[in-house]
């Protein structure tokens, strides 16, 4: 396995990362692993999420990885530091919503984040929105009960849209930007711009994640550039369905 680079999420929602680690780095190895099991993470109390994050890297790492990439906004906001801190030796990746690229883009204008309410209550979030939201006015946006929606498979459903609808029409036409600090949201974009507006751009952190990942496998000497890349899908509900689901969703949001 130190082939392989691990990319975790609590469920499917990472594969919208790893659509964009395959696009940069396509002669790599991939091992995806979903905690579908325990998803959604957004909505549990922080010591619980954090519990959950390092019981799935501790049996990832075990298996001799090169890196990991902790492909959930909320598993990063809230155990980033601590898995730094467990494998300092080891290449760990975490992700974070691109609020700084959304401000950059559109400086003194109305910015919107969407992401679970635990991202949003975290300190790393705080620390964030204090970096980069003195130019823009920033809205919170927490999209609770999207995950599920988005695990069983119904991303754009009338259901999603029902439930986005009493959240994101009262800022149709408003915002510039709606930031996507969930990995899950990017698969239910189709509904969010059917909501907010063409006029929105979306954004999400998987390319820039994506990008830093390859840069520092380079400058460890372990980036692969022959052969073939592989992807290994795997996810602690351990059924078919879940795996066929995030083969799916790869396919469907090609970068």
């Amino acid at each position: 396995m130190k082939e392989y680079i691990a990319v975790f999420d609590s469920g499917v929602g990472g594969i919208s990362v790893l659509r964009h680690l395959c696009a940069v780095m396509p002669q790599e190895r991939f091992l995806y692993f979903g905690d579908s099991a325990n998803a959604p993470y957004g909505t549990r109390p922080t010591e619980e999420i954090r519990a959950l994050t390092l019981a799935a890297a501790e049996k990832l790492m075990a298996r001799g990885l090169k890196a990991l990439v902790v492909a959930c906004n909320t598993a990063t906001a809230a155990a980033i530091e601590a898995l730094r801190e467990r494998y300092p030796d080891s290449i760990i990746i975490g992700i974070e919503p691109a609020l700084k690229t959304a401000c950059d883009r559109f400086p003194g204008k109305k910015i919107g984040v969407m992401a679970t309410p635990a991202t949003l209550r975290e300190e790393k979030f705080a620390r964030l929105l204090e970096r980069c939201g003195r130019q823009c006015q920033v809205v919170k946006l927490p999209a609770a009960g999207l995950v599920e929606l988005v695990e069983a498979g119904k991303a754009n459903s009338e259901e999603s849209f029902a439930l986005l609808e009493p959240l994101l029409k009262p800022y149709a036409g408003e915002l510039s930007a709606v930031v996507l600090g969930c990995t899950h949201y990017p698969f239910a974009a189709p509904t969010v711009s059917r909501l907010l507006g063409e006029n929105t751009l979306l954004l999400d952190g998987g390319e820039g994640t994506a990008l830093h990942t390859r840069r520092r496998l380079e400058a460890a000497g372990l980036l692969r550039t022959e052969g073939e890349g592989e992807i290994i899908f795997e996810n602690s509900l351990d059924c078919g369905e879940t795996v066929a689901l995030c083969r799916r969703l790869l396919m469907e949001a090609k970068p």
